[in-house]
């Protein structure tokens, strides 16, 4: 595995988690329906991509990466803080389509950034992409 292939899976794997956490962590909120089922499709995608990435890395003897620490730590005040102010199905898709924007922005910065990595992981980043594009869109009825 070369290093851009290494580094491009761990940004996904720390992406991925980043996800899956900010999901977890307003599902139990979450009221309506359809929400809820556009979160949970979602985090079984981000479930399986990690899965994923992380055999890859581990079959090439490569740690996964964690997310930012700061990041995190910005990402659990802002879901506290905006879900404590307005406990609302509105409030989680705002928070879902600012995180899914922010994924593809790095996803695509990280896309760039390495372009050594082998194509397999370079369609696990796509796949990701698209998995935040489509929570983004899915969002919009909730805002």
């Amino acid at each position: 595995m070369n290093k851009d292939t290494e580094n491009l899976l761990k940004e996904c794997n720390a992406g991925i988690k980043m996800g899956e956490n900010a999901i977890k962590r307003v599902l139990p909120r979450v009221k309506n329906k359809g929400l809820k089922h556009a979160l949970e499709v979602c985090k079984n995608t981000h479930a399986s991509l990690g899965d994923r990435t992380h055999e890859l890395l581990k079959r090439a003897g490569a740690d996964t990466k964690p997310p930012h620490a700061i990041a995190s730590a910005m990402s659990d005040v802002k879901i506290n803080m905006t879900m404590m102010i307005s406990p609302t199905d509105a409030s989680v898709a705002n928070i879902m389509t600012d995180g899914c924007n922010m994924g593809v922005k790095s996803l695509s910065r990280y896309l760039n950034q390495y372009k050594n990595a082998d194509s397999r992981s370079k369609e696990i980043a796509k796949e990701l992409i698209a998995s935040e594009e489509y929570l983004s869109t899915s969002m919009r009825e909730y805002l």
